[in-house]
């Protein structure tokens, strides 16, 4: 058996080669003095296959789209089985990946391994480097929220203001017109999905090449034997590998991941801030005002980039201690201090979230009814139904409860019932309502959202809050605006608009919508004024989405 089992194992590798790759990729020859410092390049490996594998797998229920990429994540987080847990992993995985790319650098940097003959090494490495950035940024969008949507307006800006490229690079991204739209979403998508995981698995290929070229570079002064790399050295990189994917499952389990309000191009109050890898720049940029600006966003960003590729070329002296490299360290320190001192900078400037301390509560359970349902409800208390009727627990009455009733009635046959209650149930004492055809069908589809869960959220929503909702039907705003899922996508959905404006500013927005809003084809509305703060109650009784 074990000579047939050799005799396969041989035939399979003088077809592929896989064997004899293998083996010697494990037994390769490494200096004496490797250990724990050298399993970043590792665990960064495998976290580039973490979010591949996590990104396959979100893609399987995202929607590429602006407006639907938001509700699919949501759908993803919470109903796909498991899509909370895969979002958590690719959300902090993408972080993780960063900081050990960055302490993979910071290693190879504080230990001189840069130097000839790989130099060549470092470049691909500080090109992997950027790249993992670029992730951040394309993928900052995918979301859609209102977080991601003026993040990457401030980065398109800063785009278009590179020298000679500004122009390229703005249709390139879509941004001709100054905003973010589909063609902006799509090129990120592409990018982040398409484009930069190939170029990531080429280049991390190349760049285990050239280490395996040159070899992992020797500590100075280590006289002690070279070693295999299997089974020492890879044990300690499985360990390392082991201890951050414990660490991104417990993040993805009990961190909760920022998802802001749908995005709404219309808020221009909102502060965009990038996420934290790039709260370093965002607060270098408040030093450089007007035309010095570009300094701060192309200018001194370049330098950067270009004194990493040219550090080999830089530092051209023989490979010492690293005990002895003070320079080295010093521009480490240095690096380090400006880098947490500027990021402590933007996070403690990050202001406080807007308080909306006269806005009308937000009665549980509004996010369930339709702007519709709700106008239903005004016109069921406004007919006085609770005479005959319960909505909830509590004495009987001469009606059935319409809350706990077994059987619900369709629409139709409720329109029926209320223009001639007699005809359809003779011997009722109930009067007809007398109401317009929309207004019936408003409270037809009313009592056909009840049910026991409901009706008590029903009865603590404020009077004015259900005029504003008929005003708002009235008014015919869901043709362009979208409530509770409900409604068009022309305008904004107003959903949270209590987070990001005042009451002032929706006044003068109904009187003069094209002076508020640069652009909008919303008419103008000329409400008296219980009209105008019973709206203005609904809209902002209204919960985030």
């Amino acid at each position: 058996m074990r000579e047939f089992k050799r005799r396969v194992l041989d035939w399979f590798d003088h077809r592929t080669g896989l064997e004899t790759a293998i083996r010697n990729f494990l037994y390769e020859d490494i200096p004496g003095s490797s250990g724990w410092h050298q399993v970043f390049g590792s665990v960064a490996v495998f976290l580039f296959m973490v979010q591949a594998f996590t990104g396959i797998l979100l893609a399987f229920n995202y929607a590429a789209t602006p407006g639907d990429a938001y509700n699919s994540l949501k759908y993803i987080i919470m109903e796909v089985t498991g899509g909370r847990l895969i979002h958590g992993l690719h959300h902090w995985g993408a972080s993780m990946m960063i900081v050990v790319v960055v302490l993979h650098m910071t290693q190879v940097f504080l230990f001189g391994a840069y130097k000839k003959p790989r130099e060549a090494t470092w470049m691909v490495g500080v090109v992997l480097l950027l790249i993992t950035l670029a992730y951040g940024l394309t993928g900052y969008l995918l979301p859609w929220d209102n977080r991601a949507y003026w993040g990457t307006v401030v980065t398109t800006q800063i785009a278009s203001q590179v020298p000679l490229l500004g122009s390229y690079l703005k249709r390139f991204l879509g941004t001709n017109d100054g905003s973010v739209g589909v063609v902006t979403f799509a090129r990120f998508y592409g990018l982040h999905v398409l484009i930069l995981p190939q170029l990531t698995t080429l280049l991390i290929v190349f760049h285990i090449y050239l280490v395996r070229k040159h070899g992992v570079a020797p500590t100075p002064g280590d006289a002690s034997p070279n070693k295999k790399f299997f089974p020492e050295q890879m044990l300690k990189d499985v360990v390392a590998v082991f201890a951050a994917f414990v660490t991104l499952y417990l993040m993805a389990l009990f961190v909760a991941i920022p998802l802001d309000r749908l995005a709404d191009p219309t808020d221009l109050t909102y502060i965009p801030r990038p996420d934290w890898y790039f709260l370093f720049l965002f607060q270098t940029l408040k030093f450089f005002k007007g035309s010095l600006e570009p300094v701060g966003t192309v200018l001194l960003p370049t330098l950067g980039v270009l004194a990493l590729f040219l550090t080999p070329f830089m530092d051209r002296g023989k490979l010492v201690k690293l005990t002895q490299r003070t320079t080295a360290v010093g521009v480490f320190a240095f690096a380090a201090i400006a880098w947490g001192a500027l990021t402590l900078g933007a996070i403690r400037s990050t202001p406080a979230a807007q308080e909306q301390a006269n806005n009308p509560p937000q009665a549980a359970g509004l996010n369930q009814f339709s702007p519709q349902e709700l106008a239903g409800l005004g016109y069921f208390r406004q007919e006085k139904c609770l005479a005959c009727h319960n909505l909830d627990v509590g004495p009987p009455k001469a009606g059935p409860n319409l809350a706990t009733a077994r059987e619900h009635k369709n629409a139709a046959w409720m329109i029926k019932h209320f223009k001639n209650p007699n005809q359809v149930v003779p011997g009722t004492n109930m009067p007809p309502i007398l109401l317009s055809d929309a207004k019936l069908d408003a409270l037809a589809s009313f009592l056909l959202k009840l049910t026991p869960d409901n009706a008590s959220d029903v009865a603590a929503v404020p009077d004015n809050v259900v005029r504003g909702a008929q005003i708002y039907e009235a008014q015919a705003c869901g043709n362009c605006h979208m409530v509770n899922g409900v409604g068009a996508k022309l305008g904004p959905p107003l959903n949270g608009l209590a987070q990001r404006r005042d009451q002032q500013w929706v006044e003068k927005h109904f009187a003069d919508p094209a002076a508020m809003s640069s652009g909008s084809i919303m008419p103008p509305s000329q409400f008296s004024p219980a009209d105008m703060q019973a709206i203005v109650d609904y809209l902002f009784s209204l919960p985030g989405a």
